[in-house]
Order: structure tokens, then sequence, then C-alpha cells
């Protein structure tokens, strides 16, 4: 591999912001912190919040901290489908226009109409890494993944490059299960 990258496989989750936090859990409640995540600052939460469309619902879907300026809804298009929302594929925090739903947690509900995307595969990466890499911000790349009779190449992958993360590409569970992609797998960038 001339350009490996670690291949982690994000499942449906929910970001909140400040004000429906405050709904969902309560006035001032402070988001339990589970684990940490690969990215530097951004973790697991114990909190649970129900995720319902029209069609169906998840009953426990995991909130990750921290709080953000809006709340989002990440959720694989099979996940969009079987609930019945409408779920664009968006950079994560290109909310406007995209899909509703509804969110409850223990002490209240909240509908958003907008929040819900499929999430952009994508790499994040620190400058160093672009700059070994020879890739910039916003750079649109491949990725190839080896996997035991599901190799396939990742097309339209966004490199996200901030000083903030570590390098690592995100995908959903649809796009890891169709790669047949373990824990621990690596993939290939390509960028011609």
């Amino acid at each position: 591999m001339n350009k490996p990258v670690l291949i982690e496989t994000s499942a449906r989750h929910v970001h909140v912001s400040r004000k429906d936090l405050d709904i969902l859990f309560g006035e001032g409640y402070q988001l339990t912190h589970k684990k940490d995540l690969s990215q530097p600052g951004q973790f697991a939460c114990e909190e649970r919040v129900a995720v319902i469309g029209p069609k169906g619902s998840f009953p426990a879907v995991s909130i990750l901290g921290p709080e953000r300026p809006a709340t989002q809804v990440e959720i694989s298009a099979s996940d969009a489908r079987s609930i019945g929302v409408v779920a664009p594929v968006r950079e994560s925090g290109v909310i406007e226009g995209s899909g509703a739903c509804k969110l409850v947690g223990p002490k209240g509900e909240i509908e958003i109409s907008e929040g819900v995307i499929v999430a952009k595969r994508h790499i994040h990466a620190t400058p160093e890494d672009g700059e070994k890499y020879g890739v910039q911000d916003k750079q649109i790349v491949s990725v190839k993944v080896e996997s035991d009779g599901r190799s396939l190449i990742f097309g339209d992958v966004v490199v996200r490059v901030n000083p903030a993360y570590a390098l690592a590409m995100h995908i959903d569970t649809d796009e890891s299960n169709a790669g047949f992609c373990t824990p621990g797998m690596m993939g290939d960038i390509i960028t011609d």
C-alpha cells in the first residue's frame, strides 16, 4: 500500500445541540462520557434516544459528544428506507434541506425538520498527513479495500484536513458490509 488509511465503520448515531439536549434529557443535563472515539475530543455517550420515522423507529441510538451547534442524525441508506425518512448523502454538518424525524429522550421529544443524513464517506487527515499523501482539504479521492471475495474501490471520498484530526476513513454500515470490512482493516488512497 502506497497511501494506507485505517477504515472505520460509523454506525447510526446522533449529535445533539445544547437546546435539544435540554429538551430530551432535562435542563442543564450533561452528556456522560462512555468511551473515546478515534478522532481527538470525540466520544461515545451513555445516553441514547429513539429515532422515529413515518414507517418505523430505532429505539436506542447512541449520542456522540461533544454537543454540536445543530442536532444531526447520521444513518445508513438502509436505515433511512426502513424507517421511511429521506436522508441525502451529505458531509457532516451540512444539514440544510436534509431529512426530518422525531427524537425521543427520557424527559421530552423533538421534531427536527432537517438534520437526518447519510454521511458522505470521508477521510480525516492532519495537514502533515495531507502533505505526506499529496491530498488537500475537500479533495475527492478513491480508496481501495482488499477483502476476502468482496474487494472494492470506494469512489467519491472527501478528504477533510484539520490539525485536530487523526488519520482514518469513515464509512457507514452499508458500505462496510459491502466491502466485508473488519476492525483494523486498512485501505489504500488513490489520488489519480
